[in-house]
C-alpha cells in the first residue's frame, strides 16, 4: 500500500428513492439491502481497504450518522469522520475533505467514492483504481470513472468522450467532451448506440493539488470558505467552523460546479460490473428472479398470477399473499406497506412529500 493514497467516502445521502426501507434515521448506505450480510458502506470500506491504509480513510457524512459509521467501520478513528451539519451536495463535501487533507499531506493521491455502489469484479475494479491513481500522480488531471453502458438507462448520468477516442475507449484514459445528467429514454438510446458515451459512476481520482486548483478556479467562493479553516481543522474549533462554512455554502454538485467546466477532465473507461442501486427498479435488475420474473427478497410469499414484480419484506415470518399483479413493487416494513407500479417509482419522492404533509416525520 502507498501511504500517500487516500480514500474519501461520501456517505451523507438519505436514500429517499429506497423509502420506506431507507429512512432518515438509517439511510440506504447503512442497510444490507442486497441481503449479503454486509451494509453498503461496509462493503465499500472493505473493497478499498485492500489498497488504502485504514488511517487514510475519511468518511463525510451527516452529524446524525457518526455513530452508524463507527459501528460499520470500527477500523477508523473518530477523527476520520467528517460530519456535515447540513446537506449541501457533493462539491462542499469534497471541498471539506480536500482542505482537511491539505493540512496533513499536500502530495496525496485521492479516490473519492459514493458509499452505496455494487461492484461485481473487485479485482478488476481495484486495478482501475490503481491505474487511475498512477495517472493522477503524473498528470494535472481530474479523472472520473465511466462504465460501458449495457442498456439505455435513464437513471444514470452519462460521460461523452472525445470523438477521436471513440469507439473502443476501454480500460484506458480518455478526454471528456461532455457530461449529461439522466437523459430521457430516446436520448439514452442514441448515447448507447453512438459508442461515445459511458455511465458516470460518480467515482473520482485526482491529486490533492489538482482538485484544490480546480476548486479555486471554478468554485472560488466555496474554496475560499474551506481554506479559511486550515488553522481550525483538527482542533476543538473545527465543528463550529464547519457549521459556519456550511451555513454560507450553496447546494451544488462537483459535476456541475467543477467537472463540467474544467479543461483537464478525463474518464477511465472500464467494465468491472457496476450499479449504483439508486432505485428499487435498479435493485430489481440485479436480483435473481423466479420463472415469472419476480424478485423476492426476505419475503415469505404466496403468489398467484403475479409477474415481473419485486416483493421486499423485513419480516420473513409474515405471509404475503398477492394475486393479479404485473410489474409492481411491494415493500413491506414494520410500519409501512408500499405498493406501486414499477414504472412509477420515480414518484416515490413525491409520495414521501405527501406522507410528510399528512403524517409528519413519523414514517419518514
Amino acid at each position: 500500500m502507498n501511504r500517500n493514497d487516500y480514500c474519501i467516502i461520501m456517505a451523507g445521502g438519505i436514500g429517499s428513492r429506497f423509502w420506506p426501507l431507507s429512512r432518515t434515521k438509517k439511510p440506504k448506505q447503512f442497510l444490507d439491502i442486497l441481503g449479503v450480510g454486509k451494509t453498503f458502506i461496509r462493503q465499500t470500506y472493505e473493497r478499498f481497504a485492500r489498497i488504502i491504509p485504514p488511517q487514510n480513510f475519511l468518511v463525510v457524512t451527516g452529524m446524525d450518522y457518526k455513530d452508524l459509521v463507527l459501528h460499520e467501520i470500527p477500523e477508523i478513528d473518530e477523527s476520520q469522520i467528517l460530519c456535515e451539519p447540513m446537506r449541501r451536495n457533493t462539491a462542499p463535501c469534497i471541498a471539506y475533505a480536500t482542505y482537511k487533507l491539505l493540512k496533513k499531506s499536500r502530495n496525496a493521491r485521492v479516490i473519492v467514492t459514493p458509499s452505496d455502489h455494487i461492484i461485481f469484479n473487485d479485482n478488476k475494479f481495484l486495478e482501475v483504481m490503481l491505474n487511475g491513481l498512477a495517472y493522477a500522480e503524473n498528470n494535472d488531471a481530474l479523472v472520473t470513472v465511466g462504465l460501458q453502458p449495457t442498456r439505455p438507462e435513464t437513471g444514470y448520468g452519462y460521460i461523452q468522450i472525445e470523438k477521436n477516442d471513440a469507439p473502443g475507449c476501454k480500460d484506458t484514459i480518455c478526454k471528456v467532451r461532455t457530461f449529461t445528467e439522466k437523459p430521457d429514454v430516446d436520448t439514452a438510446k442514441v448515447f448507447v448506440e453512438s459508442g461515445e458515451f459511458y455511465w458516470n459512476s460518480g467515482i473520482f481520482i485526482w491529486s490533492l493539488e489538482s482538485v484544490q486548483k480546480a476548486l479555486s478556479a471554478h468554485l472560488p467562493d466555496i474554496a475560499d470558505l474551506f481554506s479559511k479553516g486550515m488553522s481550525r481543522y483538527d482542533t476543538p474549533d473545527e465543528e463550529q467552523f464547519i457549521f459556519e462554512a456550511y451555513s454560507q455554502c450553496y447546494n451544488i454538485s462537483i459535476d456541475y460546479g467543477v467537472m463540467e467546466k474544467a479543461e483537464n477532465v478525463f474518464v477511465f473507461a472500464a467494465d468491472f460490473g457496476w450499479s449504483d442501486v439508486g432505485t428499487w427498479n435498479s435493485l430489481y435488475l440485479q436480483l435473481d428472479k423466479d420463472e415469472d420474473g419476480n424478485a423476492i427478497k426476505n419475503a415469505n410469499t404466496y403468489l398467484s398470477d403475479v409477474c415481473n414484480s419485486m416483493i421486499n419484506s423485513d419480516n420473513h415470518d409474515k405471509l404475503i399473499v398477492i394475486k393479479g399483479l404485473d410489474n409492481y413493487l411491494v415493500v413491506d416494513t414494520s410500519d409501512v406497506l408500499m405498493i406501486c407500479p414499477r414504472k412509477n417509482e420515480d414518484g416515490i419522492k413525491q409520495t414521501i412529500s405527501e406522507v410528510l404533509a399528512g403524517s409528519g416525520t413519523e414514517f419518514i
